[in-house]
């Protein structure tokens, strides 16, 4: 049994895991020689949240919880969503008790720590897999319930039980790793040879970067090519821009509202990727080897800040402030593209990749579950 935070960053990590242990399960034993058995998995999360429609697009059935978060809210929301938990914990006693999991695995977040409660209280071993560089109060609190703690990043151990933590790396799906970048381009319908840059905000888009790329675009597409994901607000204004375009460079412009399926081909076929700093570029952006100007949401604590640091200490990103964004984004990119910025950026970025993250982090599941 498996329940994750609401954000992509920390639902894609889970599912890559999920993918990784159906690939090898059946299928005699791993590198390693560690044999996985054939499994269920039940995903628990919050009902409506961005979770709920990708792990549902990827076949994996899902029950939600009541649930809502404490942090940052006034304190009669703050109540409310007391009382949502305490459902939601009850809720989560009963889903154990029905599916009667052999081991639980937690990313972290409100809506995991029902979970993990009613876990530990009946006795079942719970594994946390911290994807971020930094862990919040819900994990650090429920990783003194865990057996396991699987960080992403060694930086992070010093916060966990020595006994307790394995350093697995980001775990990232498997297409990411396969995408072929001359291949993405065909199936976006791209020139092959032209510079090609993919900007997002994450799965509900990003407003300031929509709107400082549309101030640039005309500049921008005369010297390349863009993938836009604006996320579902505004999408009927970009559209619309997209349409004001003359034909040449509405041609050089692909705008979507979302992409499922087809987001790891929209980064294999960039060049450069314009997007916010959540978790998931710790992981996505290495294993496709892409470099990034990363803009950190400004409202996300520091947790943003902290991955864009990351990636831009060692070379693999470019970092803009969100107050910057409308005379930052087009002088930076334009740099960026011209001279060997990229490929050094490139090589930098592939260097951060654990292509084997999410088998250790399976492993590590088969092992605390051997415990119980």
């Amino acid at each position: 049994m498996i329940s994750g935070g609401g954000t992509g960053g920390h639902v894609y990590p889970i599912l890559a895991v999920v993918e990784r242990w159906k690939m090898e399960s059946g299928k005699g034993k791993m590198e390693s020689n560690f044999q996985l058995p054939t499994s269920n998995f039940l995903y628990v999360g919050s009902r409506g949240g961005v979770e709920e429609g990708i792990v549902s697009r990827e076949g994996v059935p899902f029950t939600a919880i009541s649930t809502g978060g404490l942090r940052g809210l006034a304190p009669w929301t703050v109540a409310g969503h007391l009382f949502k938990m305490l459902v939601g914990f009850v809720q989560s006693l009963g889903i154990v008790r029905d599916f009667s999991p052999d081991v639980v695995l937690v990313t972290g977040g409100y809506v995991c720590a029902p979970v993990a409660v009613a876990a530990w209280l009946r006795r079942v071993p719970l594994l946390v897999l911290l994807p971020d560089l930094e862990p919040g109060l819900a994990v650090r609190a429920l990783s003194r319930l865990a057996k396991r703690v699987a960080v992403s990043f060694p930086e992070v151990a010093r916060y966990f039980d020595p006994g307790k933590v394995v350093t697995a790396g980001y775990p990232v799906r498997a297409e990411f790793f396969a995408a072929d970048k001359a291949e993405a381009r065909r199936a976006f319908g791209l020139e092959e040879e032209l510079k090609t840059i993919t900007v997002f905000g994450g799965s509900r888009g990003a407003h300031s970067i929509n709107l400082a790329l549309s101030q640039c675009l005309e500049r921008l597409l005369e010297v390349g090519q863009v993938i836009h994901i604006c996320g579902p607000l505004d999408a009927e204004w970009v559209m619309e821009r997209r349409a004001q375009l003359p034909d040449q460079l509405r041609n050089r412009y692909r705008a979507y509202s979302y992409l499922h399926e087809e987001m790891p081909g929209a980064l294999a076929a960039a060049d450069l990727a314009v997007a916010r700093a959540g978790a998931a570029t710790l992981g996505e952006f290495p294993a496709l080897g892409l470099p990034s100007i990363l803009v950190p949401y400004p409202y996300a604590g520091q947790h943003q800040e902290l991955n864009a640091d990351y990636l831009v200490s060692r070379g693999a990103a470019v970092k803009i402030a969100d107050a910057d964004l409308n005379r930052g984004l087009l002088p930076t990119i334009l740099s960026l593209l011209s001279g060997d910025a990229l490929a050094n950026m490139s090589a930098q970025a592939r260097a951060l990749a654990r292509p084997q993250a999410a088998q250790r982090i399976a492993q590590e599941l088969q092992r605390v579950s051997d415990l119980s």
